[in-house]
């Protein structure tokens, strides 16, 4: 009988994104970043909601991390917000900025829970759209590492676990588009998809210099990653041959070819550049060289996945569309498919040939229907359905001596879920916005009752 018992040294934890639950955007020399602008305008979010509130975790920030020691968690992921540390992206740093995240981690360390920073999290600073287009620029790579340098050495006594930057692929091919307005800031149409290529080469260029800044600036021994969330192909059956047809449709999903490998591989993909043809990125020499740095560990957000299998085409592929009856989750795109986890997993050993690389799932989770009861509670076994069986491919890929590390909740606490607003609810804890009072669901009790036990219950 298994126990999905996991090693004694797992990382449990849960993950959050600045503007997503801090608020105060206006406070303490914090001045407005893409996100601010895109959800401000109007028709660009559920109801006009915007992240100016959020979860109001800046002034709650001591409450929220109470919670988490009662949860039992003892690895915590945040994003530090450009726009607190360097406000016009370039220049002059906000120390009243940094203080902010001072006290956080103190309050984690505190609590004995390890604080992992992510540097970027969508929100771009945008005095820096406005100087030079975001992302269309290639200065953004080198202000983004001017910030980065700012923030590890002053924070960097605190803090030893670094990420660079989050889901390259969501604010570069969902903040820009040449066929319509995009559904993410900075909600830039461009002419030609070369260009929406180019911004996320550009980010590619911020992940490199970034690494070396970190690695530069850090007062003490730390460990620098990734966050990628890549298109993950499950093979439909577990034949050689749809194993081997999802393998081969692993660079062409997605952004995958132009994105997590040429941060692992130093290289793009060649079936993707074939395809691009006069659309692909410009590159100047020395670039992939910047691109591809050592990583401690690659961080992995995976919340479903595609299925394939083997077909007798050019490709040797299929990637199937979902059945009617599907099950999927309260968001669009968020078909339940638990053995994303294990194959996002095997692709990066066996496709992306990077077998030593430790990995941590550094999200998962899903937005259900959340709904209080009469007695104030949220029942979300759907969620608790959704959580328990990915986190038994996580086991599986543990079992299978794979090098995964740890596994973070997506999320803490209901937020601000970008273009969808407080309309999705991600989270562990309930909030009543009007109130910004955290109840704990039903999965919060279920997830520490796994972390409790070091296994899947």
């Amino acid at each position: 009988m298994t126990s999905y018992d996991f090693p004694t040294d797992f990382m449990w934890g849960t993950a959050t994104a600045a503007y997503q639950i801090e608020g105060a955007v206006q406070e303490d020399g914090r001045k407005p970043s893409v996100w601010d602008t895109f959800s401000a305008t109007k028709g660009r979010t559920v109801n006009g909601d915007t992240g100016a509130i959020a979860c109001d975790h800046y002034h709650l920030y001591e409450s929220d991390v109470k919670l988490m020691a009662e949860l039992g968690i003892r690895h915590y992921r945040f994003s530090i917000a450009w726009p607190r540390i360097v406000p016009d992206g370039r220049g002059q740093v906000n120390e009243a900025g940094v203080d902010f995240y001072r006290r956080l981690v103190d309050t984690l360390l505190q609590y004995g829970i390890t604080p992992h920073a992510t540097l970027f999290h969508w929100d771009s600073p945008q005095a820096l759209e406005q100087r030079y287009g975001s992302w269309r620029s290639r200065e953004m790579a080198q202000d983004f590492a001017d910030y980065v340098t700012a923030t590890v050495s002053r924070l960097g006594d605190r803090i030893t676990s670094w990420m660079t930057i989050n889901e390259i692929s969501c604010f570069t091919h969902l903040g820009y588009d040449a066929d319509k307005i995009p559904a993410h800031a900075p909600g830039t149409k461009v002419r030609r998809r070369k260009e929406v290529w180019q911004t996320s080469h550009h980010a590619l260029l911020a992940h490199g210099l970034g690494c070396q800044a970190i690695r530069a600036a850090s007062p003490q021994p730390c460990q620098v990653a990734l966050v990628d969330n890549p298109g993950v192909t499950v093979p439909l059956t577990e034949s050689p041959a749809d194993i081997a047809a999802a393998q081969a449709a692993f660079p062409m999903n997605w952004a995958n070819g132009g994105i997590i490998y040429p941060a692992l591989t130093g290289a793009y993909s060649p079936v993707l550049l074939e395809h691009l043809g006069a659309e692909a990125p410009d590159m100047q020499p020395g670039d992939l060289e910047i691109i591809h740095q050592p990583l401690d560990w690659l961080g992995l957000n995976i919340y479903t996945g595609s299925y394939v299998r083997a077909a007798n085409n050019p490709q040797g592929y299929e990637v199937l569309n979902y059945p009617k009856s599907y099950p999927r989750l309260h968001m669009p795109w968020l078909w339940f498919v638990p053995e994303s986890l294990y194959w996002s997993i095997r692709h990066v050993r066996d496709v992306l040939q990077q077998p030593e690389l430790p990995i941590v799932m550094t999200e998962n989770g899903c937005a259900v229907e959340d709904e209080l009861t009469a007695a104030g509670e949220v029942l979300d076994a759907d969620r608790i359905l959704y959580l328990r069986q990915y986190l038994k491919a996580v086991h599986r890929a543990v079992a299978e001596g794979y090098p995964v590390r740890g596994y973070f909740i997506w999320t803490l606490l209901d937020n601000f879920e970008w273009a969808w607003g407080r309309d999705r609810r991600f989270g562990l804890l309930y909030t009543d916005y009007p109130t910004q009072r955290r109840i704990p669901k039903a999965s919060f009790q279920w997830y520490q009752e796994c972390i409790r036990q070091n296994r899947v219950v």
